[in-house]
């Protein structure tokens, strides 16, 4: 799981039970996962493809940065998702 950092904001991707991508943004990224997997706070959409892992995180500067990165990422056709999860992996 990855660190959280108080006061950041993060735009993070969770890979579903069925194969599918889902991307949010919060300030606490282990907090958020474990709603998606166990609450009903978690998004209507993870909820019906529960468990989910998280498979990237990014922090961000403000909630608008995280907002932006975010929308941008949904944008991304699925293979360029799958690059930049690949990108992201060896930047680890």
């Amino acid at each position: 799981m990855a660190h959280t950092e108080p006061g950041s904001w993060y735009v993070y991707m969770l890979k579903c039970s069925d194969g599918s991508l889902y991307t949010g943004i919060t300030r606490d990224l282990e907090r958020r996962v474990h709603e998606h997997n166990h609450t009903a706070a978690g998004a209507r959409y993870t909820r019906a493809r529960r468990p989910v892992s998280l498979v990237f995180s990014q922090q961000q500067a403000s909630r608008g940065d995280a907002a932006r990165r975010e929308a941008a990422i949904k944008k991304l056709p699925r293979q360029a998702k799958q690059a930049l999860l690949g990108a992201n992996a060896e930047q680890e």
